[in-house]
């Protein structure tokens, strides 16, 4: 198997009643996070600027808090716009048993039950995963400001090495220990981060970008299979 293979092989499951489903609960999750968030932060903004600022020469002052607020709000939209994809990538880890249970069950019928991975290890590191997500993406997005015609290639490879990284990871969880999985994702790193790049890739294009995350995890559960060899496939 390979890289393409594994993606054409994703692919074909997108009308999967089980990939919707998670779809619709990954996008909700995701607006019900970027909204909390901004109005967390618009008003942190409110709460710590003062409803007067006296000025020398001038005096007081009262219209600079509605015009720090009205910036925090157009901050906050330009943000979300640019964080969508990456969290909603982030946010599928908290469906991942789901989507790759059903690539099993379709591809890999021969498999033994799955690890049981605890609700609190899933959320946990679905938490983690999400933080690191935007944090890098807000890191890189300096990158995208000073040097914009670097800021797709950025894009791409910051969030693919995340999208390889975390994806096959959590993937590897459900079959093998944390110190075994770690093992995996380290000794074949170039072939898991390309598959994370090929993945980041197509979340610069609108409407596709939405059912990558999705697609990401089926194609990193093919790739864990083929490189452990632990199964065979069934077309």
């Amino acid at each position: 198997m390979g890289l393409v293979a594994d993606i054409g092989r994703g692919l074909a499951q997108v009308g999967d009643r089980r990939f919707l489903s998670v779809l619709l609960r990954s996008l909700a999750l995701t607006v019900v996070a970027l909204a909390v968030a901004a109005w967390a932060f618009v008003a942190g903004v409110g709460w710590l600027l003062p409803d007067q600022v006296t000025l020398p020469w001038i005096g007081g002052v009262g219209f600079l808090d509605d015009l720090a607020f009205w910036a925090a709000i157009g901050s906050v939209l330009v943000l979300s716009v640019f964080l969508m994809v990456p969290v909603a990538a982030a946010v599928v880890g908290f469906f991942l048993e789901s989507i790759a249970e059903r690539v099993e069950e379709r591809h890999y019928p021969t498999l033994p039950p799955a690890r049981a991975i605890g609700l609190a290890t899933q959320v946990g590191d679905a938490l983690r995963f999400l933080v690191l997500v935007i944090a890098a993406n807000l890191l890189a997005l300096a990158i995208y400001l000073a040097v914009p015609p670097l800021a797709p290639f950025v894009f791409w490879i910051v969030n693919g090495f995340l999208l390889g990284r975390e994806y096959f990871q959590l993937v590897a969880l459900r079959r093998v220990d944390r110190k075994e999985a770690v093992a995996l994702r380290r000794r074949h790193f170039w072939t898991i981060w390309l598959t994370g790049t090929a993945m980041a890739i197509p979340l610069t294009v609108p409407v596709v970008n939405l059912m990558v995350p999705i697609v990401g995890v089926a194609v990193f559960t093919h790739q864990f299979h083929w490189l452990v060899k632990d199964a065979p496939y069934v077309p």
